[in-house]
């Protein structure tokens, strides 16, 4: 008996969407396009995919205006891939199923803030050392748009966190959630270490998902003198794969710091934090 072929419910945007991105390749091609790998041979190469296979998911994802090919160099012609807003508009479904591997395929289900050393999301973070963050500019409490990167700083210290209770407050429940509360605290010895790292020419920066109004009201009551970026659309997130958990209806950053040389390159990372204290100390003698 001949199989059937799949055919996509016309009215359910569940299988409309399944059918667009077409298979897993898609959707992994998507993911490593988040992550500013824009050119043919290194999505080959990062994917570990035939180049047959990736021109037709390329092609099927240009074809469906998720991806766009733009030409870097006229002579000869080179192009590069780029998600288009649509493409983007897909970078929070990409986060979910990260988390939902974190939680659910790799951890024993618990909603958690924080992880084991041995975890592979720490293993993944750990990874990130060497590698370079794609330019990125995100809404922050000094700017409307500002890179997450310093260039004209020694060091960039990134400091990612969950969420802070000001001005909307945190539920009762999140103090229940491992590693989660603390981000107040972080900001403030981060604070108080700031004129240390100035003086070594080091720029602080701290991100969250939480709203850019949001970032600039806590800034403003704790008068934090660094930015604070919003990541509320997840682009670094999806750009560096950190960990997250969801938590009041929003993707949380798990507590994570990034030591970045101006030219983008991560040169050191700390994740899991356990101890925030020590961890801004470790930032201090590494920037030193």
């Amino acid at each position: 008996m001949p199989r059937q072929s799949w055919q996509p419910d016309l009215d359910c945007a569940i299988a409309q969407t399944v059918a667009l991105l077409g298979d897993g390749w898609s959707v992994l091609i998507v993911r490593d396009l988040a992550r500013g790998r824009c050119r043919f041979d290194a999505l080959a190469e990062g994917l570990a995919v035939s180049r047959k296979v990736l021109t037709e998911r390329l092609g099927h994802l240009v074809e469906h205006d998720v991806v766009e090919r733009v030409r870097y160099q006229e002579r000869p012609p080179r192009y590069e891939y780029r998600l288009t807003s649509r493409g983007r508009a897909l970078i929070p479904l990409l986060v979910a199923m990260q988390d939902f591997g974190d939680r659910w395929l790799f951890g024993d289900g618990e909603l958690t803030g924080t992880a084991s050393r041995g975890a592979p999301e720490a293993a993944r973070v750990r990874s990130l050392v060497d590698t370079t963050l794609p330019w990125l500019q995100l809404p922050s409490t000094l700017d409307d748009q500002r890179d997450v990167v310093d260039a004209d700083a020694r060091r960039t210290v990134l400091f990612g966190y969950p969420a802070t209770g000001i001005p909307s407050p945190l539920p009762a429940s999140w103090s229940t959630i491992p590693g989660a509360t603390g981000c107040t605290l972080e900001n403030r010895l981060f604070r108080a270490a700031y004129p240390r790292f100035v003086a070594a020419g080091v720029a602080i920066h701290g991100v969250s998902t939480q709203r850019p109004d949001e970032q600039l009201a806590f800034a403003e009551a704790e008068e934090i003198p660094f930015p604070l970026f919003s990541d509320s659309e997840l682009a670094l997130t999806a750009a560096l794969r950190l960990p997250t958990f969801r938590a009041i209806d929003t993707e949380r950053i798990k507590r994570v710091v990034l030591i970045l040389d101006p030219d983008r390159r991560i040169r050191a990372v700390r994740y899991p934090v356990t101890d925030i204290e020590a961890t801004v100390n470790w930032a201090l003698r590494l920037t030193a």
